[in-house]
């Protein structure tokens, strides 16, 4: 089969969660082909016809065309599944317990940490101020979901157990930006969580996607 593409940018959150991934199973063999959000590439005819709503990233491999990057990862993650770490657990515990923190992480995680991101970062980028009303009330309801796993995290190395899996690795761009936008606090201040923060961010796979290797 050929050779992956990833259609996206270097420094989307999105996409960074699925070039961990590929840096994780150990793929080496395959092409981030860039797409320019700036000048509104991804709204383009010829990106729509490969994904529909106009974001990124894309996965092409062979005949198969995927988005939405949790997808990507667990395809990524099932098509090499006989090299580098399993990310998807050893057993069907851990398994199970992956697939629950990644849907934690996709519904209760990273609509809040995503709209604080987007009033501390971006909102710049499209001539708009941070809302700091809104930013507060996110973190209030950020503190109630660390408080959660703060309990959880006091009992397991990682969100599935023993292993570091797809749920971990999920939470790394956007906890990141968090961290980079002065908004560490609340992982700080939580000591299950902030050693758990510094186990999956010292991995090298996110060092190599970050660019802090």
């Amino acid at each position: 089969m050929a050779p992956i593409k990833i259609h996206g940018s270097p420094m989307s959150t999105c996409t960074q969660r699925v070039l961990t991934t590929l840096a994780e199973k150990g793929v080496t063999s395959y092409e981030l082909v860039p797409v320019d959000l700036m000048v509104g590439e991804h709204k383009q005819p010829a990106f729509l016809a490969k994904q529909p709503f106009g974001q990124i990233p894309v996965l092409e491999h062979g005949d198969i065309t995927l988005f939405e990057s949790r997808a990507i990862a667990r395809y990524i993650v099932s098509n090499f599944a006989g090299q580098g770490t399993p990310l998807e657990g050893t057993d069907a515990k851990t398994k199970a317990l992956a697939l629950t923190w990644l849907e934690v992480e996709t519904n209760n995680y990273n609509p809040i940490v995503s709209i604080i991101i987007y009033q501390k970062v971006f909102s710049s980028y499209f001539g708009q101020t941070c809302d700091d009303a809104v930013v507060e009330e996110q973190l209030k309801k950020l503190e109630k979901v660390l408080d959660v796993y703060e309990t959880h995290l006091q009992k397991h190395q990682y969100l599935a157990g023993a292993e570091f899996t797809l749920a971990d690795l999920s939470h790394l761009p956007y906890t990141a930006m968090m961290y980079k936008a002065g908004l560490s606090a609340p992982y700080t201040s939580r000591p299950a969580v902030n050693a758990w923060w510094e186990r999956i961010s010292s991995r090298e796979s996110w060092k190599k996607v970050s660019g802090s290797a």
